[in-house]
């Protein structure tokens, strides 16, 4: 098993959920830079893996029936898991992860609107090639626009079904403007609150009126669903007055509009706030959350080098993620480990990197939850809290469950790869280290994991011993603290 250079451990644990043995070999081949460019290369039309749900050689799913992901919940959250330990495309799968924090949508509130928990999932999950009426969930949207502009993505979030349920978008008519989506485009997806005082929200909230739902086929059919739907009857044509500037020319007026031509108000609007230079900034200290510390504040100079690449790259996330990456900040040794986990970033990374063949990532939804994260679910507007907020007493005693459960499923699969490297107990905890990503072991850690080997009688490398000790380690190393952090 070839070993990666510590910097490409680092980029495939943030850039990915780590690496199986096979992409550990794939991967050390890679000169660093050429990495960063394969990775934020993707295309999405090429990155389906979905095709090898249930084959054998994959991490396994557990079916209650049919297997069924653009309508049932349970089966979404398989499928995504599944994503993230198999895609060829892991940068896709960490990008869509992030806006989902980042534009932070639960299932569960949009099931209390329709009154359907399918419907909701079907906004969430559903895949256009395998739905119906060709609908798109939520997660698809994010997956398809991981590294696009941002200002279009704003666009296709103001349209999202789930959304518009979310943020009540699909109530904002003329006369009633429904707040909610105007004050969060500007509080949360960009510049920040302290960048707009009250009257910019209900002047949002009129530009976007009549940005509603429609359907498209009869309720409670396969073909029957929601699209989004300029309503050009219920835009409010008035004159919208902004405290902070809109157009090129300083201008803080959308002028009035006819009904018809109502709807470039919103995209006028997006526009604005998406090329504002406190939104670049905003993006920037989110993505050295993201990607560089989480236990060091965001570095001024980061923040503007990423800032000033962000508007002169016309909002472009694929060049401004892959300058993130191939900058100093990122690549410093002293950053690596500076990031906590997410539960699903530990799930994912312990199944690529323990094993997965004879799992279920079904397992590891409950596991997740008692972590504290629900996939579909963030708690609020806000999404998830992160950095140490994820390890509480019950949060670490969960991930510990986890590691010994998935430690105890792969024992077989460890001790037939371990054979050739388990001569002697230094040996052995070599090979199980090396399989992991995990910072440099004192001399201590590693004399204590030898000490573990040897407990039971003397050394033999016998299939019972290797069978017992590599699943131990294994155990040990995935619930062990520096394992949570990437």
């Amino acid at each position: 098993m070839a070993k990666p250079t510590p910097l490409m451990e680092h980029l495939l644990r943030r850039a990915g959920f780590g690496m199986t043995p096979a992409e550990r070999d794939k991967w050390s081949r890679y000169p660093y830079s050429l990495a960063v460019l394969a990775l934020t290369s993707f295309n999405p039309e090429k990155t389906d893996i979905d095709q090898y749900i249930g084959t054998p050689g994959y991490v396994g799913i557990t079916t209650r029936g049919s297997f069924q992901p653009n309508s049932v919940i349970n089966d979404a959250r398989q499928r995504w898991l599944f994503r993230m330990v198999h895609s060829p495309a892991p940068l896709q799968e960490k990008m869509a992860f992030f806006w989902h924090h980042h534009f932070a949508t639960a299932q569960s509130k949009i099931a209390g609107i329709l009154g359907s928990s399918a419907d909701a999932t079907r906004t969430m999950a559903a895949k256009p090639q395998s739905d119906p009426a060709g609908a798109k969930g939520q997660i698809e949207l994010f997956r398809e626009m991981a590294l696009p502009k941002f200002r279009d993505l704003l666009v296709a979030v103001a349209k999202d079904v789930a959304m518009l349920y979310w943020l009540d978008g699909y109530l904002n008519r003329r006369g009633q403007p429904q707040e909610n989506f105007g004050r969060e485009l500007m509080e949360l997806f960009t510049f920040g609150v302290e960048n707009y005082i009250e009257t910019d929200v209900y002047a949002a909230a009129r530009v976007f009126t009549g940005w509603n739902l429609v359907s498209t086929g009869t309720r409670g059919t396969p073909q029957g669903y929601w699209a989004f739907n300029y309503n050009a009857n219920q835009h409010d044509t008035g004159v919208k007055e902004f405290s902070f500037a809109i157009y090129p020319d300083g201008s803080h007026r959308i002028e009035a509009r006819s009904a018809a031509q109502g709807m470039q108000d919103g995209i006028d609007l997006i526009n604005a706030l998406a090329i504002h230079p406190e939104t670049a900034r905003r993006l920037a200290r989110r993505l050295w959350v993201w990607f560089v510390s989480e236990t060091d504040a965001p570095d001024a100079d980061f923040v503007n080098q990423i800032a000033d690449t962000y508007l002169k790259s016309d909002t472009d996330m694929r060049v401004v993620v892959r300058a993130v990456l191939l900058s100093s900040h990122f690549t410093n040794p002293s950053r690596y480990y500076q990031r906590y986990s997410w539960p699903g970033e530990f799930v994912a990374r312990a199944m690529k990197e323990v094993g997965h063949i004879g799992f279920s990532v079904d397992t590891a939804i409950p596991a997740m939850l008692n972590m504290g994260q629900q996939l579909f679910e963030p708690p609020d507007v806000n999404g998830w809290d992160l950095g140490p907020s994820w390890f509480t007493t019950g949060g670490m005693l969960a991930r510990m469950n986890f590691a010994s459960q998935l430690a105890q499923n792969q024992r077989f699969a460890l001790r037939d790869a371990a054979r050739s490297s388990a001569g002697t107990p230094e040996s052995l905890v070599t090979f199980v280290t090396e399989r992991l990503s995990l910072p440099q072991l004192s001399g201590g850690e590693r004399g204590t994991l030898t000490d573990y080997v040897r407990a039971g009688g003397a050394w033999t490398a016998s299939d019972a011993q290797i069978l017992n000790k590599a699943g131990g380690l294994a155990h040990l190393l995935t619930g062990s603290g520096e394992y949570q952090f990437v």
